[in-house]
Order: C-alpha cells, then sequence, then structure tokens
C-alpha cells in the first residue's frame, strides 16, 4: 500500500526579523519557488493547499516587547495544526512547505493534539542547523519566532505561543532529537542541560547520516509517533546560501538526502516540514531545484510501492481501549492509520554523549528585530 504524501504551503514569514528596514523577509515565496520545480508532479502528491499568513508588519515592535507578532503566529498556528490533522485524518502523510521555522508552533500543536487523541505522545525530530532554543530563561529579550522555536514547542516563553489552547508543552524534552546543529551552537549547553538530546555536524558525520536517522528512532521508542522538522539551514551554505542566517560547517545535501529517507521510512513518522528557504537569494532557481531533488529522493520512501501505511504505536502500557488516531468523528479518519504496531521493532538504546562546546555570546540585539 502507497502512503499518499500531500503538500501544504504555509508561506509565513512572520517569526523572521526583516533583512533591511524597508523589506520584508523572502521565505514567504518558498513553497511556489518549490512547486514552480514540479515538486507535486514528481512526488505524485495531493495538492492540499495553501495556508495564508496575516500580513508581517512589525509595527513599533522594540526588543523587551516579547515575540514580534506572537498573536498572528498563533492564530496562524491553530489553523494549520486544523489543516495538517485533517491531512492525517485522511491517511496522508503531510508535507509542510514553510515558510519560517515558526510554522513548527502549528505541527507542534496538531501533534499534541493528535496525542491526546490517542493516549499517547508524539515526538519531534529537530533537523536544523541552530538550535532555535532561545528563551527568557537563557537572553536578555526574544523576538523573533523563528530563532526561538524549539523553546516555544518545549513549552518555554510566553502562553500566547508555548501554550495555545492550554497545551504546555506541545512535545516533552526527552520526546525531542536535535540533529545537525554546529558544534559551537549558542545554546548547545542549555539542550543538555535541558536531557534534550542532540547530535550535531561532526558527530552525525562520524556515525554517517543513516545511522544517525535509526539513532534517532531509537531514542522516541516510547513515542506513538513522531514528527519530522528540517531547516535547509542545516546545509552548509557553500552549497546552500539561500537562507536567512547562514552558518558554515553544515552538511551537503547528499547527507539530507540519506537523514531524510531513513527518518520517514517508518510508519511511525507522521509528517515533514521544510522551512526558511528564501528564492529571494535564489535568482535562477538552482538552489530550489536541489531542494525539489533532495526532497523528492529523500521521501521515496513514504510513497514506494509496498510501503507501510501510517500507524501509531502503542501507549507504554498500552491504553485498554485501544487509541482512535482523531478526536473527529469517525468518518473522516482512515482506519489504517489508527492502525496500532507493537513496538518491540525498536529496542532502546543508552544516550550517547556529546561533547560540550562552550555558548557563544548571545547575538546582538538589532534596533528593529531579532535575527533568525
Amino acid at each position: 500500500m502507497m502512503r499518499r504524501i500531500a503538500v501544504l504551503d504555509a508561506p509565513t514569514n512572520l517569526g523572521l526579523r526583516p533583512p533591511t528596514l524597508t523589506s520584508v523577509p523572502g521565505c514567504g515565496k518558498a513553497p511556489g519557488a518549490l512547486r514552480d520545480h514540479g515538486l507535486l508532479a514528481r512526488l505524485r502528491a495531493r495538492d492540499a493547499g495553501c495556508l495564508t499568513p496575516p500580513r508581517y508588519d512589525p509595527g513599533d515592535w522594540r526588543p523587551g516587547d516579547g515575540v514580534c507578532h506572537a498573536r498572528e503566529i498563533s492564530e496562524y498556528s491553530a489553523a494549520l495544526a486544523g489543516r495538517i490533522g485533517d491531512i492525517i485524518d485522511r491517511g496522508e502523510f503531510p508535507v509542510v512547505l514553510g515558510g519560517d521555522c515558526s510554522v513548527l508552533i502549528g505541527s507542534a500543536l496538531a501533534m499534541h493534539r493528535l496525542g491526546e487523541a490517542v493516549g499517547g505522545r508524539i515526538g519531534l525530530v529537530f533537523v536544523d542547523g541552530h538550535s532555535d532554543f532561545r528563551h527568557p530563561g537563557n537572553a536578555s529579550y526574544v523576538g523573533a519566532a523563528a530563532g526561538e522555536d524549539l523553546a516555544l514547542v518545549t513549552g518555554r516563553g510566553q502562553a500566547d505561543l508555548a501554550a495555545i489552547e492550554g497545551r504546555r508543552p506541545y512535545f516533552r524534552d526527552i520526546d525531542v532529537v536535535v540533529l545537525g546543529i554546529r558544534a559551537q551552537d549558542e545554546y548547545r549547553l542549555d539542550l543538555q542541560a535541558a536531557g534534550i538530546v542532540n547530535r550535531p555536524v561532526p558527530a552525525l558525520r562520524a556515525e554517517g547520516a543513516a545511522r544517525t536517522a535509526q539513532w534517532a528512532h531509537e531514542q522516541l521508542v516510547d513515542c506513538a509517533g513522531y514528527w519530522v522538522h528540517v531547516d535547509v539551514d542545516v546545509l552548509d551554505p557553500a552549497v546552500m546560501p539561500a537562507v536567512d542566517a547562514p552558518d558554515p560547517g553544515g552538511i551537503a545535501f547528499a547527507e539530507l538526502e540519506i537523514l531524510i529517507a531513513g527518518l520517514v521510512d517508518t510508519p511511525h513518522c507522521l509528517g515533514l516540514e521544510v522551512t526558511v528557504f528564501d528564492p529571494d537569494y535564489d535568482p535562477d532557481g538552482s538552489y530550489a531545484a536541489e531542494i525539489v531533488n533532495t526532497l523528492v529522493a529523500g521521501l521515496a520512501p513514504v510513497s514506494a510501492p509496498g510501503a507501510v501505511a501510517p500507524r501509531l504505536l502503542a501507549p507504554r502500557p498500552a491504553s485498554p481501549s485501544g487509541p482512535v488516531l482523531s478526536s473527529r468523528p469517525p468518518a473522516q479518519a482512515v482506519g489504517s492509520v489508527a492502525d496500532i504496531e507493537p513496538a518491540d521493532d525498536l529496542t532502546p538504546q543508552p544516550e550517547r554523549s556529546v561533547d560540550a562546546d562552550p555558548s557563544r555570546p548571545l547575538t546582538e540585539a538589532l534596533p528593529d528585530l531579532d535575527r533568525a
């Protein structure tokens, strides 16, 4: 049985600072740029449409005011969570095309709703060049949600973003795996203190992308399923400079392809999002073409003939009544997605230790908006 992919555009740029005082971030154009290179046809995907974001307008926001565009991001995230939930209810595999990393808040809300419905926890594999773990407990101020998304979805930060619908956290720290951050990431020690396992680029490369994907599976053995976040700034700027905050020391396209393929090649992977590609820095479309090639190859295990339909693992201990996929009326749910798979195909492994690097100084505050 093939797992049908459904592609949903989430072209929000609300979580980023403006590149200049008179411009807006270009990552909202990313879904269109990827579609122009035939992404949907090559994935044989259903077009799940576009969720149009509110207008980008930082107004008179200043450092110290909290997260810019917080109200708009919160409302957009709730709507996005509903759209993702609808796709999963159809038994499909959602691929969300962002937009900036604040897209993760909507995905996280959808996963928390799902976890509540099935009586289990949903995990997160966070593939990103930055930890995005800035929050009021470790920074002098916050401001750009795209630089704080992992902190927000693990319950750190203002309630209108970190506790939508009274849900906090959307992901527990022990249910998060971070892959691809730079060795010198400024919040690396904070991740370790929180118990969030991570494999920065040097460790990822030492183990290999395929083994790293399997390692990520093993860290989430107690979860009913998991979501995958991919920020293309995990790639080295030598091959992907079209992002808002390129940092050297990233991975190659071939490594990202293998990593994605390993992460999605299981019925317990519930969906994937791609964020932060900025077509404004890609005038000839060559980087968009590379991203599309990588996504098509990486997602091949999802829609290949014989691929197993999505399934949620039974909670530990298993619910006596047996979980259902969705809190929506049963007529809207697809039965194969609600099937329960025994959890003994994944064996817990001891967590690997990673060397701690000194934190870098906090990025200097900008007069308009913080960096992502």
